[in-house]
């Protein structure tokens, strides 16, 4: 099967698959070779990594189909990727969705915030108007010619509204036909279960480190058979304290001798970029002078 096929089928069981973001094509590695069945593209971690700017817009569609892309390239697995807005009115979204489609992504998903957008853990939210909201969906679903690229709908209306208007956008978005519902940051388990029993369409968890929403076992959310328990920046905050302890104690110790049980074996590294692979495949490709 195709890796949308695969990702489509392993959705559809409602068994919380655990899907670490990745902010490179590094990360994406790690994930996948950790064994894990997909990687996530985080917006959030995308303008940080690749222009050292907040998740506020500052990155467009160029930079984010070129950015999900690569990522997709660099593994074997499925990608969900954020796809923000849809950069613009529904007929951006079609574009988007062809783009990020030509890309590779198994998944993508767009929101229905107002421009500037921001993380969905930030405050100061607004969102486009629901009927809006679901003729973006409407577009994004019409857009992909390959059925099994999922179209995930999210709505960061509980920030910008309440509660209860998120489940109407939520049941609106399945309506226009989301594979997936996305209903962003729930403010208490009570929260998490309502959003569970409320919906047959499968279901994202944005499972986000000091954000806004509980941090429940995985086990209770697979209870809940919640779809997908996404880990957006994981693994982008791991790294960053990591890189970050490590030029602190050089710059204290001025030694780096001391500090080698910190780095990640060359050869190690090296299999894990595909250095042994490619260099095999150049020598097949090598001028014999024939």
């Amino acid at each position: 099967m195709s890796r949308r096929r695969t990702f489509r089928t392993l959705v559809g069981q409602k068994a919380g698959l655990v899907v670490p973001g990745a902010y490179d094509g590094v990360s994406a590695r790690l994930v996948e070779r950790a064994g894990f069945p997909a990687a996530y593209m985080t917006g959030y971690g995308a303008s940080a990594s690749r222009l050292g700017l907040p998740d506020l817009g500052f990155a467009g569609l160029a930079e984010m189909a070129d950015h999900a892309r690569n990522l997709a390239a660099a593994v074997q697995i499925p990608l969900i990727a954020d796809a923000d807005t849809g950069y613009g009115n529904a007929l951006n979204v079609r574009r988007t969705v062809q783009a990020y489609e030509a890309a590779g992504v198994a998944a993508l998903h767009v929101e229905d915030q107002a421009a500037p957008k921001r993380c969905g853990h930030l405050s100061g939210h607004e969102v486009i108007l629901r009927g809006e909201f679901a003729g973006k969906i409407r577009a994004a679903v019409e857009a992909r010619s390959d059925p099994d690229l999922l179209i995930i709908a999210r709505t960061d209306a509980i920030s910008a509204v309440d509660f209860d208007e998120a489940l109407r956008r939520g049941e609106a978005a399945a309506k226009a036909g989301a594979d997936v519902l996305f209903i962003e940051a729930p403010r208490a388990e009570a929260q998490v279960e309502r959003i569970a029993r409320e919906f047959d369409t499968p279901l994202l968890y944005n499972y986000a480190p000091g954000g806004r929403s509980p941090l429940l076992p995985f086990a209770r959310l697979r209870e809940l058979r919640y779809a997908i328990i996404l880990l957006p920046v994981d693994t982008l905050f791991v790294a960053a304290k990591a890189v970050a302890d490590f030029l602190r104690d050089l710059r204290a110790g001025d030694d780096v001798r001391s500090l080698a049980d910190r780095y990640i074996a060359f050869g190690e590294f090296n299999d894990l970029i595909g250095v042994t692979a490619q260099l095999a495949l150049a020598e097949r490709y090598r001028d014999d002078g024939g």
